[in-house]
């Protein structure tokens, strides 16, 4: 596995090792050992699974201390374009953007620490999401951010006006009344 570091402290993308031949490929989507190969020493304890159709935005969404969640996320079918926002205010990057496509295709991997608001926008006809957590859902723990806050323009790499957003991501806080807790 190859670790690729960004300009944000501990956001990391995961290429995995494929061996392909005539048959198809094999790779390794998730090792301890080769995440301790790279110095990652994370236990994951849960694995999400979200399935969507083109055009629809998921996010901006983060659970607050103590139950913060590092996450590992990656595409099983589809492309998706995944974004995150960087909450840690003793971070240079503090309410900076990061956007990268993962797709079942470029097989990448998004490795989010803790103190990250998490979205994607889904850019094939269905996207199939699998990631995990270092911590359990907590419902009471649970915020986000509105994901089409002009402060952070984020560029979804959708038609924003033709987006298929829930309810709950249409009513987040904009960023600067976002409570969060890193």
């Amino acid at each position: 596995m190859k670790a690729v570091l960004t300009p944000f402290k501990d956001l990391m993308v995961l290429e995995p090792t494929l061996f392909g031949d005539q048959r198809g490929y094999f790779f390794e989507s998730y090792s301890k050992r080769s995440h301790l190969a790279v110095d990652i020493k994370i236990d994951f304890v849960q694995d999400n699974q979200s399935r969507s159709v083109k055009n629809v935005i998921r996010g901006l969404h983060f659970q607050n201390a103590p139950y913060a969640q590092t996450k590992l996320i990656r595409v099983l079918q589809g492309n998706i374009y995944d974004v995150v926002v960087d909450l840690r205010k003793d971070q240079p990057t503090f309410k900076n953007v990061y956007g990268i496509e993962l797709s079942s295709e470029n097989r990448l991997q998004l490795l989010i620490p803790k103190g990250f608001a998490h979205g994607f926008s889904v850019l094939s006809d269905v996207a199939e999401i699998l990631y995990k957590c270092d911590e359990y859902y907590f419902q009471s723990s649970e915020s986000g951010i509105l994901y089409n806050d002009p402060e952070l323009n984020i560029d979804w790499k959708v038609n924003v006006s033709d987006a298929l957003v829930s309810d709950k991501d249409k009513k987040q806080p904009r960023l600067s009344e976002a409570k969060f807790e890193f």
